[in-house]
Parts: C-alpha cells; structure tokens; sequence
C-alpha cells in the first residue's frame, strides 16, 4: 500500500512542478521542468535521505561517539525485527529528532545534540523507537520524497520573485516569466509546498506512537518525551526549513510561525492523551 502511495504522490508533485514551470517559462519552461522532475524523482527515490542528512549538516555517528545509543538502537531494533539503521548527529540545542531512508534496509534515524541533553534515558528510548517504528511501517520514504520536492517547489517560489522584479524576458504567454505570472507563482508555489507537507497524513505520527510504544514497551517514557520536546521546541528555534518540518517527531517550527496553522503534526495532546490511554486504558476519540 506505501508503494502506491509513494508513486502516487511522485505523480502528483511532477505535475504540480511540471505546471509550474509552465507558468513561469511557457512552453519551454514546462520541458525542462518535466525533465528536471524526471531527474528529481529518480534522485529522491534513490538519495533522497542523503540530501536532507547533508542539509542539516548530519554527522554519522560510530559506536565510538555514542556507544549508549548504539546499544539502545541494537536492543530495539532486535525487538522490532528491524535491521539496524545509520545513526546521525545533528548539531543544535533544540531537541528533535527524525527518521529518513527508502526502506528498512538502507535506513538512517539522526537527532539533535540538545535531545541528549534535556530527555533521561527512557524517554530517549521512546524517542528512538518511534523513529524505528516510522521505519517499520515503510513510511520514510514518502515522507523524505515529499521533503524533496516541497523544497524544489520552494526554490521555485524564489525564482518567481526574482522574474517578478526584473519582468521576465517578455510579457509573451509562450514564454512565460511575466511579472505578472512571477506575482501568482510567489503566492502560489510556497502554499504548494504546505499543501504537499500536508498530504502527508497525520495519522503516520499517531501510528507512530503507537508501533513505537509497543516496541519500547513503555508508552509513558514516550508521552513524556513528547511533552518535554514539545514545550523546548516553543523556546529554543532550529534553523530546520519548513519543507522538512514533517519528518521531525515535533514540529521544529512550533516557536511562533503562521506556519503552524499548516502543521502535519497532531495535537500534541492528542497524541499524549492516545498513548496514556494504551496504559489506564481511557477512550480517545
């Protein structure tokens, strides 16, 4: 079933690229959106976890450098039948944490230096087994795809500023890049990209948990660790790009952008209230 959806959503945003580079190039500018698609579905089926690791700058990590988390990772991984994944070192205060990869075998789980920091070691367990469990439901790689080409779309909202400000090579339909269509696609192409963001389903986080709790065996430690990464997400800020807010267990945005109100992250009450209810057993609708 994630296969399909993967392909599905590669169709989709090839069209929606596709049909903006028609806007802001006519004709030739759909041909080469068409084929730089081409080339970015192949890419991001492919390398789609390297390119958002090397965004945020992600150190692999040997045992070595991390030997506890190496531990905890093997001992999860054995209880969820899972390989074991690549583990990577994000440099920031603020605690977060994500997984990326095109399936279980060529998987990477990356965290921030602040989680270390701020979570005991049991909610740091229920941190990495969610991400494990994002990995066992086969969802990465619809996430990452999407975090590729929402960032791809909003490059393309800058081109279109830039054509907008020198009025593009002619006012000529067939050749687009008008100041006219330079205004639509800056309003238009970041709205995309939240709307591609939200395509995701946030029913992916609830699963998550879920999955992630039965694997660590302890859905507290979990809930605990999402209450405390929460409120730290509000006061510390993280250079991390709206496109790629969706592959991080909290919204890495929550400090105070309107981009909130697209969020493909649950209520974090929600999602504490559901995995305190797999314990005294309450109803959650």
């Amino acid at each position: 079933m994630n296969t399909m959806k993967t392909f599905l959503l590669m169709g989709v945003l090839t069209v929606l690229f596709v049909t903006i580079g028609g806007v802001l190039g006519g004709q030739n500018g759909m041909t080469l959106a068409l084929i730089v698609a081409g080339m970015m579905n192949f890419a991001s089926y492919w390398w789609s976890d390297k390119i958002v690791l090397k965004m945020y700058g992600a150190r692999e990590l040997s045992r070595n450098d991390a030997s506890e988390l190496f531990r905890m990772t093997e001992e999860l991984t054995q209880r969820g039948n899972l390989p074991m994944p690549k583990l990577y070192m994000i440099e920031g205060e603020q605690p977060n944490a994500f997984a990326t990869g095109r399936g279980p075998n060529h998987a990477a789980v990356a965290v921030t230096e602040g989680i270390s920091k701020l979570l005991t070691r049991d909610e740091l367990r229920g941190v990495i087994s969610h991400e494990l469990a994002h990995i066992k439901n086969r969802d990465i790689l619809i996430g990452t795809i999407a975090a590729t080409f929402a960032g791809a779309i909003s490059y393309l909202a800058h081109m279109a500023q830039w054509a907008m400000i020198f009025g593009g090579r002619s006012s000529d339909d067939e050749e687009g890049g008008s100041p006219l269509s330079g205004m639509v696609m800056m309003i238009l192409a970041p709205i995309a990209a939240m709307l591609v963001q939200m395509a995701i389903s946030r029913s992916r986080e609830f699963l998550a948990d879920e999955t992630g709790a039965q694997m660590s065996g302890n859905p507290l430690s979990l809930a605990s660790a999402l209450r405390r990464l929460h409120a730290s997400a509000e006061r510390i800020p993280m250079h991390a790009t709206p496109a790629t807010a969706h592959m991080f267990i909290v919204n890495p945005l929550i400090g105070g952008s309107f981009m909130n109100l697209f969020s493909t992250h649950p209520p974090m009450e929600e999602r504490i209230a559901r995995l305190e209810a797999m314990v005294y057993g309450s109803s959650i609708r």
